[in-house]
C-alpha cells in the first residue's frame, strides 16, 4: 500500500506535513540550548543569580521572610517557588537553596539556614521538612526598591502571575559570591571576591570611568575564597581579570607543631575551596599505604563546626616537615587549581568578561535603578503633592465647601459642582476632598497638611535635581555602595602568595604603621602600633620586648610598612632594608639579629635610622638632605641623592675621628633649624644653612662644644620653620618636660649652647631629645624592657632651667634607653582606670619616701615651680 505524501492530504482529520529532519533537529537544539543558556545555567551580569536563585529570594521576599522575622519550614519555601515560579523538580530548589545557606559554600550566605544543611566534609543536608530558613540582612539588599518598578517584570510559567527578571540588587553579587554552571556548549566560573575590595573597586570605576583593569586590581586584588587558603601565584589571576579567562592555584593553610614528646606534627588549618576534607583525610592515608609519601606516622580529620578545620597529620621521628608538605601539594586536593571563565548573560546573550567589564555593567544597571526609582518616587509625591493642595484649597473655603457638599443630592453631584465652582479643583483633588474625614478640617491637623506639602516639595524639587544631574546619581550610587560595605564588609579569607617573578613584593604587603624595635645587641623586629596602648604619665608602662639581662631596648620608632629605611652605624656606614623585610614579632618577643638582614660587621652596630617614603621620587631626592652628628658633637650636611642608590654592603656616610663615634642622623629639606643636646643639660640652636653640604666621606664641622671628657651629645632634632613644635627632653630617671622653641635663641654653630634641663641627682642625666606636638603619642623604653605610651599634651610644658615632672615610674637600678613619638591614639577605658590606680599609687609611694609634694601628683603649677631651677643661661 502506497503510503500518500500529499501535503494537503487528510488522514482522520489531521495534517501531515513534512519537514527536513535535520532542520527539524537544529532548529529545536537551538531552542533547547537557548533555554538552558539563559534559563537555568548562567547567572544576569546585573544581579549575579540564576532564575532559580531569584526565584527563591524573590518567593522568600513574598512570604515575608525577614533576617528579622522568625524561620519558617524549608518546603513552605520550596513548594511557594515551585508553585508560583519554578517548575521544575522540588530537588533542584532545595539544593539550591541549601547552598545558598552554607558558609563553606557562599563567600557571603544569603540563606539563613536553622537546622542541618550539611557538612563541609560531604555530608547532605536533612529533608526540608525539618530545615528552616528566612533571608539574611544582606540578602534584603538584593531585593531593595523592588516595589518602586525599578526592574522589570515578566509572567511567570503559566501567566497566573508576575516575577522580576532580574533583582534591583546594591550587592555586587556575582563578584562577590562567584557563580558556576554547565550550559550547552559553554560554562561558567566566576571565583568569589572581598565584598569591600568589590565595592572599593566599583566606587573607583564610578570616580573614573577610563580606569585600567591593572588600577582597578590594586582594589580587587584576586578572589577570596569562603574557606580561606592561599592563593599560590597570581599569574593566571591576572590572565582572568584582563580576559575573563584564567586560572586560580589555591593551597590549603598549614602549620607546624611541636608535640611535647619532641615530635612533630601538621596541622591543616584550612582547605580549598570545595575540597571535601574527608575525602583529603582518606586519600593521604591511601598515598601512606601505597609508601607514596613517606614520613606519615598518622592522620586524622579532627574537624568540628565549633573550631573549624583540624586536619591532623603525625610525622614521624626523622621526617623532615617540609618535604611531607610539598609532597602533599604535589599529590592531594591539599593544592588545587580552579579555571576561571567569567561567563553571563549580559542583553540576553552570553559573554565572556574581564574585571572591567563586570563592575561597569553593575554599575550601569546600579544607575539604572537609580533612575527609575527616582521616577517612581517623584510620580509619587507629585500624585500626593496635588491630593495635599487639594486639601488646602478645600481648608481654604472651607464654609463655601461644606455648604456645597451639603446642597448636593449626590457625591457624583457633589464632585461635579466642587470641580465646577471656580477654585481649580480636579477630578481626583474633588474626590480626595470628599473622602476627607472631619478631624482633617481641625486648625491642628490643617497645620500638619501644610507641613507635609511643604516636604513634599522639597522632595520633589530634590528628585527632579537627581534626574537632571548624573553625578548626583553616581554620588547616590556611590554613598549607597559604601554604606553597605560598612555594614557587610570585612577582611580578606584567603592570603595571597605571589611567585619570586610575578611582582615587587611591596605591591602585596597591607600599608600600615609599625613599631620598630632594636636591642642593644642588635635584635631587630616590627610589631603594629596599636599594640601600644596609651597610659597615663606616671604609669608602670608594658613590656616592649623580652631581652637577655645585659640587653636592653635601644632604638624605638615607627614607620611604615612601604618606606625604605637608612641604617647608620657608629663607625659611619649606611645601609639600607625595606620595612616589610625586618621580621613581624609578638611585643614582648626578641626579634631577629641584625646581622641576618643586612652585611653588618661584628665590631660595628646601628646607631641611627631614617624613614624614608620613596627614594625613587627624584624630586623629593634631590630636594632633601640627610644630617649627621657623632657624640662628640661634629655634624655634617649631605644630600639624600647620595643615598639613593641602596648598595648591599653599605657605603661610608662620614668619615669618623678615633674615639668619636657617630650618634643620629636626620632628614631635612634644606631650610630646618638644627638642635644638639649634651649629656650635661645643655642645647645650642642653629640653622641648617649654617652647615655646608659636603659628600659622603666627608668629616663634617663642629656643631656644638664638647668641652668634658665624661660629657657627650645624647640626641639632634631637626625643625621645620613650617611647623613650629615644642621640644621635648627626658632624663635617664624617668624625669621630662616640654619647652617651648622660642625660649632657645639662635646661635652660631660650634658655641656651648644654653640649659635645657636642670640636671641633678634626682633626674639623672640627659638622655632623650625630640621635636613634638600635642597630636602625638610618646613612647619611652627602658633597659629592662618596659614600654609604657603616653599622650604628649599630658607631658607638662616647662621653662629650659627646670627638672621637668616624673613621666615613667622606675624600679630600682633601671634607666630609660630610648623614647619616640607616634600620632596619638584613644585611650582604652579600662587602661585609664587601671592606670589611674597606678598613678595614684606612684603619688602615695613618692610622698611616703621623700617626705615631700613629688611631681607625679599632677600637673599643678606651683608643683613644677618647686622644681625650678636658676633660669640664668650657661
Amino acid at each position: 500500500m502506497e503510503e500518500n505524501l500529499d501535503p494537503q492530504a487528510t488522514q482522520d482529520g489531521n495534517r501531515i506535513i513534512p519537514v527536513n529532519i535535520e532542520e527539524q533537529m537544529k532548529t529545536a537544539y537551538i531552542d533547547y540550548s537557548m533555554s538552558v543558556i539563559v534559563g537555568r545555567a548562567l547567572p544576569d551580569v546585573r544581579d549575579g543569580l540564576k532564575p532559580v536563585h531569584r526565584r527563591i529570594l524573590y518567593a522568600m521576599n513574598d512570604l515575608n521572610l525577614r533576617s528579622n522575622r522568625p524561620h519558617r519550614k524549608s518546603a513552605l519555601v520550596v513548594g511557594e517557588v515551585l508553585g508560583k515560579y519554578h517548575p521544575h523538580g522540588d530537588s533542584s530548589v532545595y539544593d539550591a537553596m541549601v547552598r545558598m545557606a552554607q558558609d563553606w559554600s557562599m563567600r557571603y550566605t544569603m540563606v539563613n539556614g536553622q537546622g542541618n544543611f550539611g557538612t563541609q566534609d560531604g555530608d547532605g543536608p536533612a529533608a526540608m521538612r525539618y530545615t528552616e530558613v528566612k533571608l539574611e540582612s544582606i540578602a534584603e539588599h538584593m531585593l531593595d526598591d523592588i516595589e518602586k518598578e525599578t526592574v522589570d517584570f515578566q509572567p511567570n510559567y503559566d501567566d497566573s502571575r508576575e516575577e522580576p527578571v532580574v533583582l534591583p540588587t546594591r550587592i555586587p553579587q556575582l563578584l562577590v559570591n562567584g557563580s558556576s554552571g554547565i550550559a550547552v556548549g559553554m560554562a561558567t566560573n566566576v571565583m568569589p571576591h572581598n565584598l569591600s575590595e568589590v565595592i572599593d573597586g566599583c566606587v573607583a570605576y564610578i570616580e573614573n570611568k577610563e580606569i585600567t583593569i591593572d588600577e582597578l586590581m590594586q582594589y580587587v586584588k584576586a578572589p577570596d575564597f569562603p574557606t580561606g587558603g592561599i592563593i599560590y601565584g597570581m599569574e593566571g589571576i591576572r590572565a582572568g581579570m584582563h580576559t575573563g579567562r584564567g586560572r586560580v592555584v589555591l593551597r590549603g593553610k598549614v602549620r607546624v607543631d611541636t608535640k611535647p614528646s619532641g615530635r612533630e606534627q601538621i596541622v591543616i588549618s584550612e582547605v580549598p575551596y570545595q575540597v571535601n576534607r574527608d575525602a583529603l583525610t582518606s586519600r593521604i592515608g591511601d598515598l601512606v599505604n601505597n609508601k607514596i609519601i613517606d614520613g606519615i606516622a598518622h592522620v586524622n580529620n579532627e574537624s568540628n563546626k565549633k573550631e573549624g578545620t583540624r586536619i591532623v597529620i603525625d610525622l614521624k621521628r626523622d621526617a623532615i616537615a617540609n618535604v611531607v608538605i610539598n609532597q602533599l601539594y604535589k599529590n592531594t586536593d591539599l593544592q588545587t587549581s580552579y579555571g576561571i571563565n567569567n561567563v553571563a548573560i549580559t542583553q540576553g546573550r552570553p559573554r565572556i568578561l574581564n574585571l572591567k567589564d563586570l563592575i561597569s555593567e553593575f554599575v550601569a544597571f546600579r544607575h539604572e535603578v537609580v533612575v527609575r526609582r527616582t521616577k517612581f518616587e517623584l510620580k509619587e509625591a507629585e500624585k500626593r503633592a496635588h491630593i495635599l493642595q487639594g486639601y488646602l484649597i478645600a481648608l481654604d473655603h472651607l464654609d463655601e465647601v461644606i455648604r456645597l457638599i451639603r446642597n448636593s443630592p449626590t457625591p457624583e453631584v457633589a464632585k461635579e459642582n466642587l470641580i465646577n465652582a471656580g477654585w481649580g479643583l480636579d477630578e481626583i483633588q474633588a474626590k480626595a476632598i470628599l473622602e476627607l474625614r472631619l478631624q482633617r478640617l481641625t486648625g491642628m491637623e490643617r497645620e500638619k497638611i501644610k507641613e507635609e506639602f511643604d516636604e513634599l516639595m522639597k522632595l520633589i524639587t530634590h528628585l527632579k535635581e537627581v534626574l537632571a544631574n548624573e553625578g548626583l546619581r553616581y554620588e547616590i550610587i556611590t554613598t549607597e555602595l559604601l554604606e553597605i560595605k560598612e555594614k557587610y564588609g570585612d577582611g580578606r579569607k584567603t592570603e595571597i602568595t605571589y611567585l619570586n617573578d610575578e611582582v615587587s613584593i611591596k605591591d602585596l604587603i597591607k600599608e600600615e604603621d609599625v613599631v620598630i624595635t632594636i636591642s642593644h645587641l642588635g635584635y631587630i623586629k616590627r610589631t603594629p602600633v596599636d599594640e601600644f596602648r596609651a597610659q597615663r604619665r606616671g604609669g608602670r608602662g608594658v613590656m616592649g620586648g623580652k631581652t637577655r639581662e645585659e640587653d636592653f631596648i635601644e632604638h624605638l620608632f615607627v614607620a611604615s610598612t612601604h618606606h625604605t629605611l637608612l641604617f647608620f652605624t657608629e663607625k659611619g656606614r649606611c645601609y639600607w632594608l625595606n620595612v616589610y623585610e625586618i621580621p613581624e614579632g609578638e611585643k614582648t618577643g626578641k626579634g631577629r639579629a641584625i646581622q641576618n638582614l643586612m652585611q653588618l660587621p661584628p665590631d660595628d652596630k646601628i646607631r641611627a635610622i631614617i624613614d624614608v617614603k620613596d627614594l625613587k621620587n627624584e624630586e623629593f631626592v634631590s630636594t632633601h638632605n640627610i644630617v649627621l652628628c657623632t657624640q662628640k658633637g661634629i655634624i655634617k650636611k649631605t644630600a639624600l641623592e647620595d643615598f639613593s642608590r641602596p648598595r648591599q654592603t653599605g657605603v661610608n656616610a662620614i668619615t669618623i675621628n678615633e674615639g668619636d663615634r657617630l650618634l643620629e642622623a636626620r632628614l631635612t629639606d634644606g631650610k630646618s633649624e638644627i638642635m644638639m643636646a649634651v649629656k650635661s643639660g645643655r642645647a645650642i640652636r642653629f640653622s641648617e644653612e649654617k652647615v655646608r653640604a659636603t659628600g659622603r666621606g666627608a668629616i663634617g664641622v663642629g656643631g656644638i662644644e664638647v668641652d668634658d671628657e665624661n660629657d657627650e651629645v645624647i640626641g639632634m632634632i631637626c625643625l621645620s620653620a613650617e611647623s613650629p613644635k615644642s621640644v621635648l627632653v627626658v632624663s635617664e630617671k624617668g624625669y621630662g618636660k616640654r619647652t617651648k622653641i622660642d625660649e632657645y635663641r639662635f646661635t652660631n654653630r660650634g658655641g656651648k649652647g644654653v640649659k635645657t634641663i636642670n640636671v641633678t641627682e634626682k633626674t639623672g642625666a640627659l638622655v632623650g631629645l625630640l621635636d613634638v606636638d600635642e597630636t602625638q603619642d610618646l613612647l619611652i623604653t627602658c633597659k629592662s624592657g618596659i614600654t609604657i605610651r603616653m599622650r604628649v599634651r599630658d607631658i607638662s610644658e616647662l621653662g629650659r632651667a627646670t627638672q621637668g615632672v616624673k613621666l615613667i615610674r622606675l624600679e630600682e637600678d633601671d634607666q630609660i634607653a630610648a623614647i619616640s613619638q607616634v600620632e596619638e591614639q584613644e585611650m582604652a577605658e579600662e587602661a585609664e582606670a587601671e592606670n589611674a590606680a597606678t598613678a595614684n599609687a606612684t603619688e602615695s609611694e613618692a610622698g611616703t619616701s621623700t617626705g615631700e609634694k613629688d611631681v607625679t601628683s599632677g600637673d599643678d603649677p606651683g608643683t613644677e615651680k618647686n622644681n625650678e631651677g636658676p633660669a640664668s643661661e650657661n
